[in-house]
This record gives C-alpha cells, structure tokens and sequence, in this order.
C-alpha cells in the first residue's frame, strides 16, 4: 500500500518552516538528528506542564505519576526493541552505552592482552572507549578493514580478527556509506570464537526493526533522537548473563541500596546504571516516538528510504565532477549518500547547498578512520527518513546541478 508521506509530514511542524532567505527547509541531514512529530512535543511538554516532579523519590501524586510515566516508557521502548524492562538501561545515547560497556563490562572482565575486534568504518563513539582501554590496560585492538571496491567489511579479514579476540564492537550501520554490515554472520563468528559482541545501532535502528532476544547479541547500543525521540537519551541493551558480569559506571544517588560511612552497596540490574535524576521528559518522549513509529510497517519504511536515495544517487552520479561514496541502489542501504566534487570544497559546497534551503551534513563525520581509507579528509552527505520525499530529491538534484554548473 506503501505510505501516505503527505500526511506523514504533517506531523512535523519544523518540516514547514522557512529560512531566513526564504527558501522552504528541506531537511536532508537525518543521519545526524531526526525530526520530531508534534506527539512527541506534546508529550514532553504535557509533563512539564502537568506532573513534573521526580521519580522513584516521593509519594505524592506528581512524583507517583512520574514514575509511572517512566517505567511505562521502559516498558514501551523494550518491547519495541524485541526485550524485557530489565534489560533496557537508560542512557544519555549511544555514545554513552558504549563507554558504559567500556568501563562497567570490559573493565571488569578483560586484562593486558586480550583482544578487542572493531572496524575502520566505526563512528569514534566506537574506537575512543576502546583505545582509551588499551592506554589503561594494554588491551589490543585490531581493526578489520573495508573493501574500498565495494565498501563492505572484508569479511576474510574478519575471520582472521575475531580469533582468540574477547569483545567485538561493530557498527551495526555506517553513518557515512549507509552500508548495513552482516551482523547476524558477525554475531554467529564472534560467539563460535568466545567473543561477546557490541552493536552500535545509533543508525540502524530508525531503518529497521532490531530485536535483541532474536538477535543473541550482548550489547546493543541505541539512540533516541535519530528515531524521531528528543535529544539526551539512548539506552544500552543488555543481555542478563552479561549485565551479571558488570560493575558500576557512575555512582550516587538512586543506584544504591545503602550508604554509611563504612561503605555502600549498589542495586542490581539495570538500576546500578541509572545513577542521578532519571532522564524523565525524554524517556517520556522516547516512549512516545516509538509509540508513533510502531504504526508504521518498518519494511516499508526502508523502502520508501531506499527508493529516494538509489535514486538520487543515480542522478548525482551524472553530474560532472560528483564522486559517490558507497552504493545506496544495495538494497539493505540506509539512505544516506556521502558525495564530493571534484573542486567545490565540501564546506563551500554545502553553504551553497544551504542557499538553496538544503540542510546537509558536512565534514568527517565523527569517522576519521573511515575517511582515511576511503583518501578524502570529509564528504558531504544526504540522508533520507520517513517523511521526505522523490519530489524533494529532485528539487536537490536541480539545484546541485546548478550550483556545480555555475561555480565549478
């Protein structure tokens, strides 16, 4: 039936506004952020207009009722995710759920000269932690390389790496090419190796639907914002033999049982990471973009992602000094569309871009790994979500087009 984008956009209020030049925004930048629809404005402002309070500290009715808001938010976002509420573990992101694995998990469990497995096209949210361990603790990091001919995991290379190695930390999609890598065949090698395994799916997750149970992954990493949630949370996914083997991250408030001069003790589960005042308006806001987003068929949503992008890519392609990075016409790519010209630089181009009222990414993107394989020191990339639309693509195409003839 595929879908009715129209009335999809008008849920966005943003996706209305105009620049300061006039032009219509046409929001091309969702890899980096997503746009919010007015259901989860409204229930965030709906909280602090009428229950703020804190949570799991008092009984009063706006505190109950904040706790309640929450817990139903947990209950609602780790079901989405394919899991139970106790394996969910609010976070301030992916970045944060990733560093929470580095010192609550790895700390605890690795020592000099065990080996963690990552990849050249990691975000630094996925190579800083790690290194910063090896620093500390002399773990060894190895890094599997992409195949530059077709952008994927050299999957040989792989094999190779995940031998003896203790965690495997793989991006579960490349903010920069869109490519999805295997992580069915990468969780499935790692576990036969001994590996525990770490998905970061800040990307992947507002283009398909993650299960963590079906998936047997260890830890999957996820953020709020790029999946139509407010800014400020994420969680980490945790399974329950691995959280058994963590410590805590940060300590204080909430994620103890007792403290007295002598000691403490700390709660368990994912109640000993929750640390401080709870993330209460964007957990609430979290709870209702899936909420928005579980009516929607995320297989159509893909496709309806995919069919812009292949097809813009295409067209860009025909333009004179354009370089693709990636393949968006691979039917498992997420959108986005990393390209350069060949005398425009990236910062200059995407200012005439902006002219134009085209919001693209511009830069490393937080990849300088993957930008050093791929020879070039940033790329200019579009992304595609749910509400845009082939009209829109056009409309870049034209005035890409335009720019490359008059300033090129």
């Amino acid at each position: 039936m595929g879908l009715d984008v129209n009335s999809i956009r008008s849920e966005f209020p943003i996706l209305n506004r105009k620049l300061p030049n006039g032009k219509k925004l046409v929001y091309f930048d969702n890899a980096a952020t997503s746009q919010k629809p007015q259901c989860v404005i409204d229930a965030m402002s709906r909280y602090y207009e009428e229950y703020n309070s804190n949570a799991h500290r008092a009984n009063h009715t706006l505190a109950d009722e904040a706790t309640s808001a929450l817990e139903n938010a947990r209950r609602t976002i780790s079901s989405y995710f394919g899991t139970s509420p106790e394996q969910l573990i609010y976070t301030s992101g992916a970045t944060e759920a990733i560093n929470l694995v580095a010192f609550s998990w790895a700390r605890e469990n690795l020592s000099k000269g065990d080996v963690i497995v990552l990849t050249e096209m990691e975000h630094h949210a996925d190579i800083v932690p790690w290194q910063q361990l090896s620093k500390d603790m002399g773990v060894e990091i190895r890094y599997v390389p992409i195949n530059i001919e077709n952008y994927f995991l050299d999957m040989a290379a792989f094999e190779i790496a995940v031998k003896d190695a203790s965690l495997v930390c793989v991006v579960h999609t490349s903010n920069v090419l869109g490519i999805r890598n295997p992580v069915e065949e990468i969780i499935q090698m790692s576990h036969d190796s001994g590996a525990k395994v770490l998905i970061d799916c800040a990307q992947g997750a507002p283009h398909e639907q993650i299960n963590f149970d079906d998936s047997e992954c260890d830890f999957i990493a996820i953020s709020a914002h790029k999946m139509a949630g407010p800014t400020g949370i994420g969680c980490l996914l945790v399974r329950k033999d691995a959280m058994e083997e963590m410590g805590p991250f940060m300590t204080g408030g909430s994620m103890i049982k007792s403290v007295t001069t002598k000691g403490s003790t700390f709660q368990e589960g994912h109640a000993m990471f929750e640390t401080g005042t709870p993330r209460i308006a964007e957990a609430i806001g979290w709870g209702a973009a899936v909420e928005w987003l579980s009516q929607y068929d995320m297989e159509e949503v893909h496709s309806h992602i995919q069919e812009i992008a292949s097809w813009t890519a295409e067209k860009m392609k025909n333009i004179e000094g354009i370089t693709i990075y990636g393949d968006p016409k691979k039917s498992n790519s997420s959108g986005a569309v990393s390209f350069l010209h060949a005398t425009i630089q990236s910062q200059d181009l995407a200012l005439l871009l902006d002219e134009g009222g085209f919001a693209v990414r511009t830069g490393h993107h937080c990849a300088q790994p993957l930008m050093d394989a791929l020879g070039v020191p940033s790329t200019n990339r579009i992304s595609f979500w749910i509400y845009n639309t082939m009209d829109e693509a056009k409309s870049f195409v034209e005035h890409l087009e335009y720019v490359v003839k008059r300033f090129s």
